[in-house]
């Protein structure tokens, strides 16, 4: 089994931020969508520079996302609106190699992976999350078999409803042929007290679980 990373998303308390960063994720997200019950509006505290700072952002003008970038040291964007190819050569380009561009796919039964594979090339990591009425955080897994069907070799981020009820079908996921390509998992919301709020303490309990 390859090394899986953790990322962990919504963030939006300072107090709660020290606190999860204590746990050492690989990745901690903060959304910048106004729609959003998690939308992130103040202060990072400081925290561990091995953690990347990920901005999450839906449909957003690349000079927002570049004032983001630039007023929280971000490390990574993740896109989960509708950005074209064209939208994210032009960030890749602007932010160089030096920050990741994560693209975001809502993935159903319906879902046609062969639109990711124009993609490949704008992107370093492809992130599949649940389609719901909400740009994430709809607390429901989707079928992981369904990634069978995915053909690309693009590392990927698995989210959608991941919680402490998950973890031995992770085990048995990560088992599998279909995880060769798995790259971190996305928490959320089912490990809040609270839209934006996490419990440290369901946090670790997964992470010792599953040894990340």
């Amino acid at each position: 089994m390859n090394k899986i990373r953790l990322k962990i998303c919504g963030m939006k308390y300072p107090e709660n931020i020290q606190k999860v960063a204590v746990l050492q994720p690989d990745y901690l997200g903060f959304i910048f969508y106004n729609r959003s019950k998690r939308n992130f509006t103040g202060v990072i505290p400081k925290i561990s520079e091995k953690i990347k700072k990920t901005g999450v952002f839906v449909n957003s003008e690349i000079d927002l996302i570049l004032k983001k970038i630039k007023k929280y040291n971000l490390k990574a964007i993740q896109l989960h609106g509708e950005e074209s190819t064209d939208f994210c050569k032009e960030l890749s380009a602007k932010v160089r190699s030096e920050i990741e561009i994560i693209k975001v796919f809502s993935v159903d039964d319906a879902f046609d992976f062969k639109q990711i594979e124009a993609y490949e090339e704008v992107c370093d990591y492809f992130l599949f999350d649940t389609k719901g009425k909400e740009k994430g955080g709809n607390g429901i897994i989707f079928n992981w078999e369904l990634l069978n069907k995915n053909k690309s070799l693009k590392p990927f981020f698995l989210s959608g409803g991941i919680g402490l009820e998950s973890v031995e079908a992770l085990k048995h996921f990560f088992k599998s042929d279909v995880s060769e390509f798995c790259y971190a998992i996305d928490l959320n919301s089912r490990f809040e007290d609270q839209p934006g709020l996490k419990n440290s303490k369901k946090l670790e309990l997964l992470i010792k679980e599953l040894k990340l």
